[in-house]
């Protein structure tokens, strides 16, 4: 497109997430979002704009020339409860394993981010069931352990306008009031077993161990791509403040997808929980009360397509089968 002038049109498939998702708010942000864009792009001297990348959900991403000839990256986001956070986080990392946070707009949470090229993904998402727990990808699960226990740090101190970290503790309160009196339609989902093991992890995990850490609700392997800066670049962090086994919690989750069986959960307890030297208990509470979220969400969405994965994942990690095969 030419220069000066911005056009904004999101993917369709944003589009379609963010009406459905959030409603009347999904598209008012819609509706805002070209003069959104335009304000951005003369504020921070953008011009040149790229179409919007793909693949994500509910974000107009887009690569710009910026003043100077340098390629950078606007995203603005529609806010959720993960995402909220984000800009807090790159700027803790402050380019260190992470793409580096340019400039943050407060008022539309919109970030310039440094552009990681070519972007090829460490692994391709194709969605549920996740392709991380397949023998062939472990080489690339130990690289990302690598990352994610390097990316763990203490909140730094922000500027201010910048958004507070939600807390790991509150995803298990949540869980917690859903699950203490449930709807019908989540209670015929729940076997006894389930529910006492959610209710147990509940009560150790609402404790957190060690001092508090940035960590990651979404360590799966497409959110780590390849850059020039560094070889991998982490992207898209949906950042809390928590223990440092929270970042197993997904990441064993998606894995245990492939084949959600008791002897396949075990051993991916033990071993992501090693390569991010974390607590193997620990790693494989937080990854049981991830697949019970998931659940609990799909029955939400009225999602019967990936009900029976998460459940079948909720089933294999529960009655702790780590323990059979460590001690520790």
């Amino acid at each position: 497109m030419s220069s000066g002038r911005v056009s904004v049109v999101l993917p369709s498939s944003v589009e379609e997430t963010v009406r459905t998702v959030f409603g009347a708010a999904g598209a008012r942000w819609i509706d805002a979002l070209p003069e959104v864009v335009a304000g951005l792009a003369a504020r921070w001297g953008l011009t040149e704009f790229s179409a919007p990348f793909d693949g994500g959900t509910h974000a107009y991403v887009a690569s710009a020339r910026r003043v100077g000839g340098t390629w950078v990256v606007l995203k603005v986001p529609m806010h959720d409860e993960e995402n909220i956070a984000e800009a807090t986080a790159l700027h803790s990392y402050d380019g260190d394993g992470a793409v580096r946070l340019l400039d943050f707009d407060p008022d539309s949470g919109a970030l310039l981010l440094e552009w990681a090229r070519p972007g090829v993904e460490l692994l391709t998402q194709p969605g549920f069931p996740s392709l991380e727990g397949r023998p062939e990808n472990a080489d690339k699960v130990a690289f990302a352990c690598g990352l994610y226990r390097r990316l763990r740090r203490p909140l730094t101190t922000v500027p201010a306008g910048f958004p507070e970290l939600p807390m790991a503790t509150d995803i298990v309160a949540g869980l917690r009031a859903r699950l203490a009196d449930p709807e019908p339609a989540l209670a015929e989902h729940l076997s006894p077993l389930l529910r006492e093991q959610a209710a147990r992890r509940c009560a150790e995990l609402g404790e957190p161990i060690g001092e508090p850490l940035i960590v990651n609700r979404d360590t799966h392997l497409g959110n780590i791509v390849a850059a020039e800066r560094e070889p991998w670049l982490l992207i898209d962090p949906k950042p809390c403040l928590g223990e440092a086994a929270f970042d197993a919690g997904f990441l064993i989750m998606i894995q245990v997808q492939t084949t959600p069986t008791p002897e396949h959960a075990r051993a991916v307890v033990v071993t992501t929980a090693r390569h991010l030297d974390v607590p193997i208990d620990r790693a494989g509470g937080w990854a049981f009360l991830r697949a019970i979220e998931e659940i609990v969400w799909s029955v939400e969405d009225g999602d019967d397509e990936t009900l029976p994965l998460h459940l079948a994942v909720a089933t294999a990690l529960a009655g702790d089968p780590w323990r059979r095969a460590d001690p520790a």
